[in-house]
């Protein structure tokens, strides 16, 4: 595909009920949010890159559309805007890094270059954290890595939304999964996915756009029933504890929903376990009056220090190569590598514009009076 032709993951019906806005002005505006609640400059435009990384990328679940997430994390002292983040075990290639309840956005990103800057030095960095709190798209931190030529791994645990296979419960959490490497050329591979079918603003996207749940996202904790249809609802059941999203792969074993399980539990198990952070239904939300106490897990992996990059590149893109001449199936449009969607995605939206339903939209501008600072986000196009 050309980094010339015009591409977004994400489908955008109707039209115009989307607004494009300039994404350098997206960012200024949510930084200018978080440094008037108090932060400083350097941590609010973390959150800010992070947040609209999400968006450019088409991962708009887990984009400004969270805005009022962390807001309210702020606002009941839940999140510490000031952390004193810190190493507090170090064993040379694996350190414990403490979060002191700061931003997630914050404390991942200290985090994830400690892996690297260890990487550097013996080969493979590994670091886990506890005492943070959500920290956006695991893919963020997993590609911080591959600017170093490494490749990177990023896993956190989250707030329990997710039933735990053959049962009735909210007992997981979507607990995301990224792994990201170097390509020769761009785009890199990156695989980031939630344990989970769906995450849960995937649900708080479709609620605010009218969208319909389709088969396999969500089960009702009172009878068992798969829930279709209207999002908002269910996204209230969700909330109520009367629904729980699905794990990947779906209710039963016979369509993989093990699997899922699997995947939360091992995530919870490098994330927490080991660090001392909350696991499963321990793990607070973010606007709890007390602090959510996250774990993440991340690692950066030094290939230049085990074979020379060119090798390593050349049979990576052989194994590319094979994949690209598979015979495709009729209903495919392509055949895709991870990573390429978002990356040819977030080249079209420097171009045109990042979509933001008008919803959203209409609610950063509430945002913006509630908070008191100038709306200053750039409409480029009135429509998608």
């Amino acid at each position: 595909m050309s980094t010339q032709e015009l591409y977004e993951k994400e489908h955008l019906y109707p039209p115009e009920e989307y607004v494009r806005v300039d994404h350098v002005s997206l960012k200024e505006f949510v930084s200018s949010v978080f440094q008037k609640l108090g932060l400083r400059k350097e941590y609010a435009d973390k959150i800010a890159d992070n947040l609209v990384a999400a968006d450019l990328m088409g991962i708009s679940s887990h984009g400004v559309q969270r805005i009022r997430r962390y807001i309210g994390g702020i606002k009941v002292g839940s999140v510490n805007i000031n952390p004193n983040i810190r190493i507090v075990a170090d064993a040379g290639a694996a350190l414990l890094v403490d979060g002191d309840n700061g931003p997630g956005q914050v404390v991942g990103t200290y985090a994830m270059n400690l892996a690297i800057e260890r990487a550097k030095k013996h080969g493979v960095g590994v670091v886990f954290v506890r005492r943070s709190h959500h920290y956006g798209i695991a893919g963020y931190y997993a590609l911080m890595a591959v600017e170093h030529n490494m490749i990177g791994v990023s896993m956190t645990n989250a707030r329990p939304l997710v039933s735990y296979i053959n049962t009735l419960s909210k007992y997981l959490g979507t607990n995301p999964i990224a792994i990201a490497a170097p390509r020769r050329n761009p785009p890199p591979f990156l695989f980031d996915a939630a344990t989970s079918t769906v995450p849960v603003g995937k649900i708080e996207i479709y609620a605010k756009t009218g969208k319909k749940v389709p088969h396999g996202w969500a089960v009702s904790l009172e009878d068992g029933r798969e829930l279709t249809g209207d999002a908002a609802p269910i996204l209230d059941a969700i909330k109520k504890g009367k629904a729980a999203l699905l794990p990947l792969g779906g209710l039963t074993e016979e369509t993989g929903g093990h699997k899922g399980t699997g995947f939360a539990l091992i995530v919870e198990l490098l994330s927490a376990i080991v660090s001392g952070a909350a696991w499963t239904v321990h793990v607070r939300n973010t606007t709890d009056p007390q602090p959510a106490n996250v774990g993440h897990f991340f690692m950066a992996i030094n290939i230049g220090a085990l074979v020379p990059m060119e090798e390593y590149y050349d049979r990576l893109e052989k194994m590319i190569e094979e994949i690209k001449s598979l015979p495709k199936h009729p209903q495919a449009d392509r055949i895709w590598i991870p990573g390429e969607k978002a990356w040819y995605t977030k080249l079209t939206r420097e171009k045109k514009g990042v979509p933001l339903h008008r919803n959203v939209f209409n609610d950063l501008k509430k945002v913006a009076e509630e908070v008191g600072v100038p709306f200053t986000v750039k409409v480029l196009q009135e429509h998608a």
